[in-house]
Parts: C-alpha cells; structure tokens; sequence
C-alpha cells in the first residue's frame, strides 16, 4: 500500500496521444525532494501469433529539468525540417555554457 501511495504521489500530471497502434504518455513525476522531470513513454500493442494474446511493449525517455529548453529546440528543429525540408540552424548543445534566454524564436506549432 505505501509503495502505491508514494507512485500516485510521484505523477504530478499526464496526458497522452493516440496514434493508431501506439499511444504516447507525457508524465510529470516529482521526486521525494520536489524536483520535476518529464517521462515520455511510447506503448506499442503487439499480438502474439503463437497464443493469439496481446501485450504492449514499453519504451521509456526521462527528461530532466535541466534538459528541457534543448529537447524542445532539437524537436521542433526536427519537425521543422519534416515540414519544410530546409535545415535548420546548428545549435552547439554539447556544453552547458550556452543558454537561450529563451524559446521565443521557435515556432512550435505542428500543422496536420
């Protein structure tokens, strides 16, 4: 009972996309000392041909805070390029010393 109150205390909030065979959970979770980190989990449902069962597999990412504003260039930088082919600026990401003051300068809107 207290490793299950201490999981529903973890998970601060989620949502997720449905996407044909696959649905994608975004999870904030909090750490016992208060410091929030994302989980993005991709689940897949496959079918066992030999039993006729189902079962899905699981593939987990952790974001941590510290993280966030290069995940969220790399990405849109990414979803730019499938919308539009052209490649984008190259940011180095590899240090910590270089920080945006911000995001303001990507779009981040998806069009479908």
């Amino acid at each position: 009972m207290e490793n299950n109150e201490r999981r529903e205390r973890e998970e601060v909030f989620s949502t997720a996309v449905k996407a044909g065979k696959r649905t994608y959970f975004f999870d904030v979770k909090e750490t016992l000392s208060g410091e929030r980190f994302i989980t993005i989990t991709e689940s897949k449902r496959r079918f066992n041909d030999e039993d006729g069962s189902f079962s899905y597999e699981k593939h987990k990412i952790f974001l941590y805070k510290e993280d966030n504003e290069k995940f969220v260039r790399a990405l849109a930088d990414t979803i730019k390029y499938i919308e539009t082919g052209i490649e984008p600026e190259r940011h180095d990401d590899t240090t910590d010393d270089s920080k945006d003051d911000s995001l303001d300068d990507f779009d981040f809107s998806i069009e479908q």
